[in-house]
């Protein structure tokens, strides 16, 4: 295998490395908006009610109840919670760290490891585009450069075939740059709404000497 050969497999090899990274970063794009929806409140008065019902037991001192509200819901807000309610005894100093730690690995550091890899798959995606191009390219004008008997027809085609690979890594990444857009708003949105929560539900637990 001589390397104008070796040029067009590599090339042809591409449209699989481009459609890799495609779903790849799909994936991630998916389980990025369920991870958001799934943390998330429905809209802020949803959580606003959610709040009310719980500062009403923690002010009461119903702690048991207060645990039983939080403990199904999947949701980050009602989990950081009922973590505050079960290390309350640690003090609150260290139930406060605990629950930074859990919401910074489980909350946030979920969601950072999807964007980071949207983020991957959109810097990829040009360059696998144009590496496909130049192999291709490469494989074409070696047959000119080799004397084999060609027309300018087939030439023409073979590298309109290459530049595909660079529409494939563009339309991967253009469509994906707004996807990453819409999930970080969403993550920014999640963060403020967590952090107005639990402010509230500290300070509870710190009025009362935790």
């Amino acid at each position: 295998m001589d390397v104008n050969d070796l040029a067009k497999s590599l090339g042809d090899a591409c449209y699989g490395f481009l459609a890799t990274n495609f779903f790849w970063g799909l994936y991630h794009v998916i389980m990025g908006y369920r991870r958001v929806k799934r943390f998330s409140f429905k809209n802020k008065q949803q959580q606003a009610e959610f709040l009310e019902q719980l500062m009403q037991l923690l002010e009461g001192g119903k702690y048991d109840e207060a645990a039983q509200l939080c403990e199904d819901d999947e949701r980050a807000l009602p989990q950081l919670a009922l973590m505050a309610i079960q290390n309350r005894s640690l003090g609150f100093e260290p139930m406060r760290q605990s629950v930074a730690e859990v919401l910074q690995r489980d909350v946030i550091g979920e969601l950072e490891y999807r964007t980071s890899w949207i983020g991957t798959v959109i810097k990829s995606g040009p360059l696998l585009g144009l590496f496909g191009t130049v192999l291709g390219m490469m494989a074409a004008f070696g047959r000119i450069g080799s004397g084999e008997q060609t027309t300018p027809a087939t030439i023409a085609a073979e590298i309109s075939i290459a530049l595909i690979c660079t529409a494939m890594g563009l339309a991967t990444a253009i469509p994906f740059n707004f996807f990453l857009a819409s999930i970080n708003v969403r993550v920014r949105k999640l963060q403020d709404s967590l952090a107005a929560g639990m402010v509230r539900i500290l300070d509870q637990f710190k009025k009362r000497g935790v």
